[in-house]
């Protein structure tokens, strides 16, 4: 936030010479090179405060409409569209650009007559809480609560294990975090985040002033929303899974990575989201997920590293340990690592992520159930691959039975029994 400061209040300073002394505007421009000195040295009694009686009207009249700001935002916000609207007494377009806005101050810099947009925008957003309350980082899942919870988490009657990592400028603001938080917490998901997802968890009051982390347990349990520290703590998500492996399952750690991987692939409902700005160091954090047999779904910043492990949407064959034969199952989970376009897309794919081959018919159907009111919610119809997933009808979502049911006769679906002891090794 203080980098933030210190920027606008170079681009404030430039606009402030424009037009006043041109030789020393000219030379203050060439002269700075945006190394930000300032950034480092600022203190809060320095800091340049919001403009409180900023007359709104006076202001958005100097406005040419150009379209200089939409030209040069980072974020591709429509400025001058809000600004005209705002024009017409219409503050409510203007004031919504707060959540996606950066406050790089580049609008500012390029405005021909010297606007200033952030002032405009944070003064149109209204009187809104600039407190917010996070959950202290609680370091790494301890083992007690791994064997109270592990069982639920394998058999699928805890629909599944998300954890929030990436670093932030997500593609619509800090809200977009907020959003898939809950809508996996509302549905009994266990919600992990670590570092600037874990902070901008925090951004977002619901309308009674809450934040999540208010209304969330911070167990690690059912609906528990958990703050697992700094950056680094992204590890501790992954080490929850290790760990219920080797608790519950009684898998050997020591020189073990590939059993405990197999493990996790195949019965843990685990999944790590991966939304916002991919820096190195983020995405090396998803690709040791991978490495232990994490799915992974990415934002759309991810494209950028050109590495994706997509399955096939098709039956698979997998081997029964307790009688290892190979028989016919699901494709869960469906891919490794997955870009999804667009967070209605990344919400539908995680939760598919989370379903395994060793779900029990209860824990498969809590699942579908998810899965399928995901879908209908952000795609409007039910999933055209749900026949996959479906093992027998018991497993079908109570809400939505016949409506499936019609789904797997077009599709001349057969049942078929779970797999007892699924693994790929062979």
């Amino acid at each position: 936030m203080e980098k933030k400061v210190a920027m606008v209040a170079v681009n404030l300073a430039l606009q402030l010479t424009r037009g006043r002394d041109p030789e020393t505007s000219g030379r203050f421009r060439v002269n700075c090179v945006r190394c930000s000195p300032c950034d480092s040295n600022c203190t809060p009694s320095r800091k340049p405060e919001k403009q409180k009686d900023i007359d709104l009207n006076s202001v958005l009249g100097y406005c040419e409409l150009c379209g200089e700001c939409n030209r040069v935002c980072p974020a591709m916000l429509p400025i001058m569209e809000a600004i005209d609207d705002a024009k017409n007494g219409g503050l409510r377009a203007i004031g919504t650009l707060y959540e996606s806005c950066s406050g790089c101050g580049r609008c500012m810099e390029v405005c021909p007559v010297g606007v200033p947009i952030l002032d405009i925008i944070r003064e149109s957003r209204g009187e809104t809480p600039e407190r917010f309350l996070i959950r202290a980082g609680r370091g790494p899942v301890q083992d007690i609560e791994i064997r109270r919870v592990g069982a639920p988490i394998v058999f699928g009657d805890i629909p599944g294990v998300i954890s929030l990592a990436g670093c932030s400028n997500y593609p619509s603001g800090e809200r977009d975090v907020q959003i898939i938080a809950e809508e996996f917490l509302k549905r009994g998901y266990i919600v992990l985040a670590a570092g600037c997802a874990a902070m901008d968890i925090a951004l977002t009051h619901d309308d009674e002033g809450k934040t999540l982390y208010e209304k969330y347990p911070g167990d690690f349990d059912r609906g528990g929303l958990l703050n697992l520290g700094p950056c680094v703590g992204n590890s501790h998500a992954i080490g929850s899974a290790i760990k219920i492996a080797n608790i519950f399952a009684r898998v050997p750690m020591k020189g073990n990575t590939v059993e405990i991987a197999d493990y996790i692939l195949n019965r843990i409902g685990v999944c790590v989201i991966g939304w916002g700005a991919m820096s190195q160091k983020a995405f090396a954090i998803v690709t040791g997920a991978n490495r232990w047999g994490i799915p992974v779904v990415l934002g759309p910043h991810a494209s950028k590293y050109r590495r994706l492990y997509l399955g096939e949407s098709s039956p698979r064959v997998i081997r029964d340990k307790s009688d290892d034969s190979m028989v016919p199952s699901e494709p869960a989970p469906p891919h490794l690592t997955y870009a999804a376009e667009s967070i209605n897309e990344c919400l539908v794919m995680a939760s598919k992520m989370c379903i395994r081959p060793n779900d029990t018919p209860r824990g498969r159907m809590v699942k579908l159930s998810n899965y399928v009111d995901l879908h209908l919610k952000y795609y409007g119809d039910l999933p055209a691959d749900i026949d996959l997933f479906v093992r027998n009808e018991r497993e079908i979502p109570y809400k939505h039975k016949d409506d499936i049911l019609e789904i797997l006769r077009k599709k001349n679906w057969k049942p078929r029994e779970p797999v007892k002891e699924p693994t790929i090794i062979r």
